[in-house]
């Protein structure tokens, strides 16, 4: 019973508003704002259509799903390697703190979609071309906040550990990692929905395959039902990967999280 209460109290706004919103489509009867009953149905008959044995997914999902999904998480861990390298060794340095902070304040302001025009001549439609603005707009938050989180380690942690005679390599690894760890997944987990956006504006604007590509084709070929199934599919996609993150993140660092609390 909590949990079928637990339950209810998580989705009974989602179920309200998908009621009115088919109310009110019924009521409105118009081609470019179908009902959520009629969108779902283009989500299931356009990707989970297949086979039991391939999890129902469609030939579409397969061809639709692998480009899309390797992009995002290829721009997504190399933006999170590239960030955590570079934060803690801003973190740790004063010097290269004050030498990389201007460039930093810039690099953050400038919009990822604005330079995709110049990563289209540097590395051509295609793969690379995305992956490049995914890497650059999601590294910025897991930069900063690991920079944030190496900053605010305890001092006194710091001196524990040198009175030990822990070397440098060891006070990185036992201290300074896991204390910064809680900041650093909070920017790895806004860089994540990052990722998601810039994978389907980069999809867009080059050539390939991937969810972007079915928006841009359902946009000309004046089939809104479908685009709205592509929206609906990154607004799943995008609710699963962030669950699979929060637990990864309880997993490995939720008794940081409480040591802190």
């Amino acid at each position: 019973m909590k949990a079928a209460r637990r339950i209810a109290g998580r989705v009974w706004l989602a179920v309200l508003l998908l009621a009115v919103w088919e109310l009110a489509a019924r009521t409105a009867d118009d081609l470019y704002f179908p009902p959520p009953t009629e969108i779902a149905s283009a989500v299931r008959e356009l990707w989970w259509s297949g086979p039991a044995s391939r999890l129902f997914l469609s030939d579409k999902a397969l061809d639709d799903f692998g480009p899309s999904l390797t992009h995002l998480l290829v721009g997504w861990a190399l933006a999170a390697a590239l960030g955590i390298a570079v934060g803690v060794a801003i973190g740790l340095s004063r010097v290269l703190a004050e030498l990389f902070d201007p460039v930093l304040q810039v690099g953050r302001a400038i919009p990822p979609p604005t330079l995709i025009p110049f990563f289209m001549v540097v590395f051509g439609l295609g793969t690379d071309m995305q992956v490049a603005t995914i890497v650059f707009g999601a590294v910025w938050p897991v930069l900063l906040n690991t920079v944030d989180g190496v900053r605010g380690v305890d001092p006194l942690h710091l001196d524990a550990a040198r009175v030990f005679g822990l070397s440098r390599t060891t006070r990185l690894f036992r201290v300074v990692l896991p204390a910064a760890a809680p900041k650093a997944a909070a920017g790895l987990r806004v860089a994540l929905g990052f990722a998601l956006i810039l994978m389907v504006i980069a999809e867009l604007m080059g050539a390939g395959g991937g969810i972007g590509a079915h928006l841009n084709d359902a946009e000309r070929g004046f089939r809104p039902v479908e685009l709205w199934a592509g929206i609906a599919l990154l607004g799943i996609i995008g609710y699963v990967l962030n669950g699979i993150f929060l637990l990864a993140e309880r997993r490995f660092i939720g008794h940081h999280r409480e040591r802190q609390a």
